[in-house]
């Protein structure tokens, strides 16, 4: 095995969904951080994203398993699977219910966010 190939398969492949449907694959270090991972994101913004590019990176959020996660946790925390890819969704705060609304909270949970979280 190569030192490549072998660095590789020390990286977490991040398969990223944003609200459109769209999807991105990514790699990091295990140790990288939820907010690392939106700034790099925002950072490296695909060229087929640029309807959906925000203004800052901090505007950016991760979902993993129907939970938002806080920007300190890191993806080896996660217990993400090194050398597999795993889904998560990427959504804007622009998109998130208003904190205040407990009417649009209760909404909010009562559905799912697309058709992937039903099976």
């Amino acid at each position: 095995m190569t030192k490549e190939e072998l660095a590789e398969n020390e990286k977490i492949n991040l398969k990223l969904i944003l609200v459109s449907g769209r999807t991105r694959e990514f790699q990091f270090s295990p140790s990288t951080s939820a907010a690392e991972v939106c700034q790099y994101v925002f950072d490296n913004w695909p060229k087929e994203w640029e309807e959906e590019q925000v203004g800052s990176s901090s505007l950016l959020k991760l979902i993993y398993h129907g939970r938002f996660l806080h920007g300190s946790v890191t993806l080896s925390a996660l217990a993400l699977p090194v050398g597999k890819t795993t889904v998560m969704h990427l959504v804007t705060r622009e998109n998130l219910p208003e904190p205040n609304s407990s009417d649009n909270l209760k909404k909010s949970k009562s559905r799912s966010c697309c058709h992937c979280c039903l099976s």
